[in-house]
């Protein structure tokens, strides 16, 4: 396989411009039941560094044994970068090519090695929890045009749209203590190229929790897995399980033991391998500073759950629910309950719709948790019609991705939803301005995107795919997304091209400040679209009066767990409340139009979702 050279960042703007110590997880079989929430006992998981040290030495040892040089990344559980080791002879730079022959996007784009073995890293050790392991393989399957990526008419990945989050530019995720000194061990970071769906990439674990991620790139590709049905000897996931020696996953909970859509799911494809090594001491290469991520100097993690990583047990009214918050440098509450900037909903209300979402996920039986009858652990976000955050929470082992996604996808309902979208889009011109000419060709309407019909995420993850209806080959594509011929998952329309410059800059110059308007130069959208499910918009109904008022983002479980905690919450939180809070009248929302394929979807319930109740059909007649 030929590795690409010169100069990187020419490269990257060129490719964008054509598409505008052991004590490790072991290896039981049976389900190992760790508790939720750690409680007292999260100080003793993290990883020390002398772990870090053995799980780069292990990973060296393994390439040297097969000839080749790899940059191997290690980080936290909050994503903070612990060590970035460049073997002599590595290749300082790969390409993004997932394959597809596409050229748009982020495809061929040509950029320095350790921001993928980050990325990789980091997507291992957020995708992940006590109660699931999920590789960046995993994540490969779950984000392509089909699920299973290589069965023709099946849905799209159930995650499509998630690799773009976690991105430099959100305002949620904070930078490494060299940049921003205030954030110091605090998370969770960023992720130079957003979530990785390259294999090669892992969960680390330490008495069956997750503690950090490995991140291996030696092949020069960062891609992805088009054909779930083979088996591949990849040697960055290779490397990465030899590195991850004496930290692996517990297998009961990797992803293979997990089902999503009744469909297994892959974790890796390589065996495990490798030789126990502690120390680094003589081995080829050396630690490599990583502008904006790591300052060249190994070290250890923080415990997930403590304030020094920015996520703890909540003090306040969510504690009795055991909501964790994230705080800041001075252990308080970065996202503390208010009211509305645009005077939409008081404190009070927002702080009832938290409460029903998290009481209704403590109910909620989890999709993607093993051992099996475990309750939903995800993320919960409430934001205005400004895009402003209202007030966020999290499961005590929910996954890390979920807190920057339940944002987005809270912003994404209320933007879409709101009458003046449909300008604000126009108005950035460019490459955007044709989506909404698009959408409104689509269907069949001058006004759509300004007559305040309400999308859910999961309605606009329908007109955001390059199939309509999703996944039947041969349909044309949504207006929100190119025709499957320019499509992949680093070029998946709007949602890419409204944060693309964003990303590039970021990488370019990875110590500057985060752009003030965010990721996609709208301030009510400013850590970017999401496009798959777990969001709906959040309206006032007085005197027969209707006002969209904000939104509800959940993130972390299976997409119908998500979708159903964030309506059937909000509905809940509307009965208790008895203030005209709660869902747009059905013939406003999004799936009472009618198209030539099929209506939109507003969400998408599970059948018999609780694990204390036999009640079926729960969001019926909402």
């Amino acid at each position: 396989m030929t590795r690409e050279s010169g100069p990187w960042r020419a490269m990257l703007v060129a490719a964008l411009l054509v598409a505008a110590c052991g004590g490790g997880g072991g290896d039981g079989s049976t389900p190992l039941a760790v508790p939720i929430d750690c409680g007292a006992s999260c100080a003793q998981d993290m990883l020390t560094a002398q772990d870090v040290e053995q799980v780069v030495a292990q990973t060296v040892v393994a390439a040297q044994a097969r000839g080749r040089s790899v940059t191997v990344a290690v980080t936290d559980r909050v994503g903070n970068v612990l060590a970035v080791y460049a073997m002599t002879g590595a290749a300082p730079s790969f390409r993004i090519d997932s394959g597809r022959g596409v050229t748009g996007g982020l495809e061929q784009a040509v950029l320095p090695s350790p921001l993928a073995a980050i990325s990789k890293a980091l997507t291992g050790a957020y995708l992940s929890s006590a109660g699931n392991a999920f590789s960046t393989r995993t994540a490969s399957q779950i984000i392509q045009q089909h699920f299973n990526p290589n069965e023709a008419n099946q849905l799209s990945g159930p995650l499509s749209g998630v690799q773009f989050s976690q991105l430099s530019c959100s305002d949620l995720v904070r930078r490494d203590a060299s940049v921003a000194a205030g954030d110091a061990t605090l998370g969770p970071k960023r992720a130079p190229l957003g979530l990785s769906a390259d294999p090669g990439g892992l969960p680390l674990y330490k008495n069956g929790r997750v503690v950090g991620g490995i991140g291996v790139m030696a092949d020069g590709i960062y891609g992805l897995d088009l054909d779930v049905t083979d088996v591949d000897d990849d040697v960055d996931e290779i490397l990465a399980l030899a590195g991850s020696l004496g930290y692996e996953a517990p297998v009961d909970v990797r992803a293979s033991r997990i089902t999503l859509d009744g469909r297994s799911v892959r974790y890796v494809d390589a065996g495990q391998t490798g030789v126990a090594t502690a120390s680094l001491a003589g081995l080829p290469g050396a630690l490599v500073p990583v502008a904006g991520y790591f300052p060249g100097v190994l070290r250890a993690g923080v415990a997930y759950g403590t304030p020094a990583s920015g996520v703890r047990r909540d003090t306040g009214p969510f504690a009795a629910l055991g909501g964790y918050v994230l705080v800041d440098g001075a252990d308080s509450n970065v996202y503390p309950v208010r009211a509305s900037t645009d005077g939409g909903m008081s404190a009070a209300e927002v702080q009832q719709i938290l409460v029903s979402a998290l009481a209704l996920a403590n109910r909620t039986r989890a999709q993607i948790r093993r051992p099996l009858g475990q309750p939903a652990q995800v993320s919960i976000s409430v934001v205005d019609t400004n895009g402003a955050v209202l007030g966020l929470l999290r499961g005590p082992d929910a996954p890390l991705f979920g807190t920057d996604v339940a944002l987005q996808k809270a912003r994404s309902a209320s933007f879409l939803s709101h009458p003046s979208a449909g300008a604000e889009l126009l108005a950035l011109g460019g490459a955007i301005a044709p989506y909404v000419t698009a959408t409104r060709n689509f269907f069949g309407d001058p006004t759509s995107l300004s007559n305040g019909v309400a999308f859910s995420a999961k309605a606009i993850g329908n007109i955001a795919r390059p199939f309509f209806p999703d996944g039947i080959v041969g349909s044309a594509n949504g207006p929100l997304a190119p025709p499957i011929a320019s499509w992949s998952p680093f070029a998946t329309g709007l949602q890419l091209d409204l944060s693309s410059g964003a990303i590039v800059d970021a990488i370019v110059s990875p110590i500057a400040a985060a752009p003030a308007a965010g990721c996609t130069g709208l301030p009510r959208l400013r850590n970017g679209l999401q496009i798959f499910s777990g969001s709906v918009p959040i309206y006032r109904t007085v005197a027969g009066v209707t006002q969209l008022v904000g939104g509800i983002g959940v993130s972390g479980d299976g997409t119908d767990q998500d979708d159903m905690i964030a309506f059937l919450g909000l509905a809940q939180a509307g009965t208790t409340l008895g203030t005209g809070i709660g869902h747009a009248p059905a013939a406003l929302r999004a799936d009472a139009i009618v198209l030539p394929g099929g209506r939109l979807r507003y969400v998408q319930c599970p059948v018999a979702p609780f694990n204390d109740s036999n009640a079926q059909n729960v969001c019926a007649g909402l």
